[in-house]
């Protein structure tokens, strides 16, 4: 299979580090000034030490006076290095979320068990998180070269062209991103399989929260996932770079149906005229972002990992921990270019409702509803 981007994701908080800034929001034309660790000792407010700023809307603040030899993790902030890479073309990916395998994380607490370390656990952890889209590790303490390891046995790593690796250009695999801002996208996601995660948390807040793609799809009536199933999306990656993708996708390895849209990247739907293309990519967003039966949300905590499946799922940080500073690690794999459901059925195999099989298996009969003819409903004069 080949490859347009990236894989699974791995996170992981580790300690706090707050960030002091010198502010002023503007309100009515007028600064309003807010005190800084240095003036608000002597109870006063100097003028000449405040900024415009708005910590909802303003840019990040760069952290250059110094206060990085304090911080423990100093090494890993994001930094550009200057290099270049060859276009990125096909990649070779081997799916390692083996349907075939039973696997021992789904029959057992694994909260704060350590990451595996032999190839058949880690392929076992990669069918959970297909299946369950995220999971979490408590209490790990690993270092940055053993999340990087870990992550390499999922695929060919993803080398992000526009995101700061963090500290050198050794660690050009992963992204690092520290802000003490909200990101400018939210709820992102990209034409990757399993992505990891290490934060080095705020004192407080810097929460993540993650939306489910096959739950999305499940809570579609049968007469909007057919049409659905069939459309093609247009997305942009920036600058002119488009891409055509299916806006429902198949996981390779559970075989689930997933709505796999992203307000930040997807800008029509193609073979529609604009006005249904607004309408219907609307409502999708709106229940990405807003509807938290398909969310699960994650309070970070010391040596905290989550790892993820990129294709399925989306996912977004809350903004509750100004004026701290939340600085993430993140290596992601390259997936296979995603699979529309006729790709995925030409292959002699059959697309599933992720819900329909959940309740299969427990028992559960569950009524289909004819949807091939008009039938009355209510009274008709």
């Amino acid at each position: 299979m080949t490859s347009l981007k990236c894989g699974i994701s791995i996170k992981l908080y580790v300690s706090p580090y707050a960030l002091r800034l010198a502010q002023v929001v503007e309100r009515d034309n007028r600064p309003y000034k807010v005190a800084t660790a240095d003036n608000a000792s002597n109870g006063s407010v100097s003028t000449a030490a405040t900024k415009v700023f708005n910590p909802f809307y303003s840019p990040p603040v760069a952290d250059d006076d110094g206060k990085d030899a304090s911080y423990k993790f100093a090494n890993y902030k994001p930094f550009y290095p200057d290099v270049k890479w060859e276009p990125l073309g096909d990649i070779k990916v081997t799916e390692r979320a083996v349907p075939e395998l039973d696997s021992c994380y789904r029959r057992r607490d694994f909260r704060h068990r350590p990451p595996p370390t032999d190839r058949r656990a880690k392929d076992e952890l990669a069918l959970l998180v297909a299946e369950r889209g995220v999971v979490f590790l408590r209490d790990q303490e690993i270092s940055i070269r053993e999340q990087l390891e870990l992550a390499r046995h999922y695929g060919p790593l993803h080398k992000h062209a526009t995101t700061p690796s963090p500290g050198s250009p050794a660690w050009k695999k992963f992204t690092s991103s520290s802000t003490t801002g909200p990101a400018a996208q939210t709820l992102a996601r990209s034409r990757s399989s399993t992505s990891g995660t290490r934060t080095f948390r705020p004192p407080y807040g810097g929460d993540t929260l993650w939306s489910s793609g096959y739950a999305l799809y499940s809570s579609f009536s049968p007469g909007f996932q057919k049409p659905t199933v069939r459309g093609r999306q247009d997305t942009r990656y920036g600058g002119s770079l488009w891409r055509r993708s299916p806006i429902v996708r198949v996981h390779p390895a559970t075989g689930w149906k997933a709505v796999y849209v992203n307000p930040g990247f997807t800008r029509r739907i193609v073979g529609v005229p604009k006005a249904e293309s607004d309408a219907i990519l609307e409502l999708l967003f709106h229940q990405i972002s807003d509807n938290p039966d398909f969310q699960v949300r994650f309070h970070w905590e010391p040596n905290s990992i989550a790892i993820w499946d990129n294709r399925v799922v989306t996912h977004s940080a809350t903004f509750d921990f100004y004026p701290h500073t939340r600085h993430a690690l993140r290596a992601t794999p390259h997936g296979e270019k995603p699979l529309s459901v006729e790709a995925y059925e030409r292959q002699g195999k059959v697309a599933k409702d992720r819900q329909l099989v959940i309740w299969e298996q427990q028992g559960i009969s569950v009524q289909k509803v004819d949807t091939t003819g008009a039938q009355p409903r209510g009274y008709s004069d």
